[in-house]
């Protein structure tokens, strides 16, 4: 699934942007976020996130939600990048680095285990962390059930 915590704090970044293009963008943002949860073609759904990405290249959200479709679609080279971008961005987003962790794991690079203990943490101190990690794991293997990095990371997590 998308990012909830980063569809939460997108619109925070927007009201810094006080412009029709920074409205704009928002509304294209969650357009593509409706397309993802109706199902609709992932390579379009990407194209939207790097054009989005484009106008606005601090946007953690855009990067976080482009390495789950990138992952999704086994682009795991591109999906390490947007992932280490998302991170690099917002340290604090516990999705970026789940998807950071699972490029990881796909590329056959270090780092999986700092990135699962910290994700371990933030689920501690904030409650919704863990149930909607939950959510997109649920969402991640319902669009790619045999997903061996994703049921890696789902059992370290520990749900």
């Amino acid at each position: 699934m998308l990012p909830k915590l980063a569809v939460v704090e997108a619109p925070l970044q927007f009201n810094k942007l006080m412009n029709n293009d920074t409205n704009q963008i928002e509304e294209d943002f969650n357009a593509a976020l409706s397309r993802y949860k109706a199902g609709q073609d992932l390579i379009l759904i990407v194209q939207d996130f790097q054009k989005i990405i484009q106008q606005i290249p601090n946007h953690f959200a855009a990067w976080t939600c482009l390495s789950w479709l990138q992952l999704l679609l086994k682009n795991n080279e591109e999906a390490l990048a947007a992932a280490r971008q998302a991170v690099r961005l917002n340290q604090q987003d516990p999705q970026a680095r789940m998807n950071l962790s699972l490029a990881l794991l796909a590329t056959n690079n270090k780092g999986v285990r700092d990135h699962i203990e910290l994700i371990k943490k933030m689920a501690i101190m904030m409650p919704d962390v863990k149930s909607e990690l939950k959510e997109s794991v649920k969402d991640g293997l319902s669009r790619y059930p045999d997903w061996p990095e994703l049921t890696k990371v789902k059992s370290w997590l520990e749900f």
